[in-house]
């Protein structure tokens, strides 16, 4: 786990702002509420631990720099990564108020990041003195914790080609384009797909055999009759 790193507020306040979470206050109400001894921040490393699996959830989380991912290890020690959170987002408050509030899965930070932990005493602090804030907390407890069952229904019963299917299907029409270019490593996507890396290759390479796809490092590109019925 990283240092705490007591942070100077302010320097983040205009950060704090721009989230629809905080829209209700003015920057005087928030520095004063920050002034109270109930949140600390903390600099992580790409790849450290935030919280491990079964650790008790003592505050909401909010990524006010970098991202941060919910992974879950096997039996088999396959990673299985379920969502990635970026700047504004926000973790843990439905487990804060749960009475299991223990994390079921690991948090990890993706890249370098910097991540205000705010306890339980000043999340209600918040909820008092602003509605809107109270209001947007539900709203961001309810989206996450639908989120978190979409994704865990959506491949907990899926072949690996289906998954693979799914995610080409995504990109297909987010990009509009059939060569699709990867954002991540393969080892990542693996990852993203709760599969393992040789999994990955193997149905990849089947795929390309049956002229499905051709693949490399940074791109797959997808064969007119394999975009139609598929996608």
């Amino acid at each position: 786990m990283g240092a705490w790193i007591k942070i100077n507020i302010e320097n983040y306040i205009d950060v704090i702002l721009s989230l629809n979470l905080f829209s209700g206050f003015s920057q005087e109400q928030l520095i004063q509420l920050f002034s109270l001894p109930k949140y600390k921040t903390n600099n992580y490393a790409k790849g450290q631990i935030i919280h491990l699996q079964n650790e008790v959830c003592l505050a909401m989380d909010i990524v006010l720099d970098g991202q941060v991912s919910v992974q879950k290890i096997d039996n088999e020690g396959n990673i299985l990564k379920l969502t990635v959170f970026s700047g504004g987002d926000v973790l843990g408050a439905n487990l804060m108020f749960s009475n299991r509030n223990s994390y079921p899965m690991t948090i990890v930070s993706e890249t370098k990041s910097v991540v205000l932990h705010i306890y339980k005493e000043l999340v209600l602090e918040f909820s008092q003195t602003n509605i809107r804030f109270m209001s947007g907390l539900m709203t961001v407890i309810a989206d996450k914790t639908l989120v978190l069952t979409d994704k865990i229904d959506a491949i907990s019963l899926k072949t690996i080609r289906q998954r693979i299917n799914d995610f080409l299907k995504y990109q297909y029409h987010i990009q509009k384009n059939h060569i699709i270019k990867l954002n991540m490593s393969k080892k990542d996507l693996a990852e993203r797909l709760g599969i393992q890396r040789s999994s990955l290759s193997r149905e990849l390479n089947k795929m390309r055999k049956e002229g499905l796809l051709e693949y490399d490092a940074r791109t797959i590109v997808l064969k007119n009759h394999y975009i139609l019925p598929y996608l």
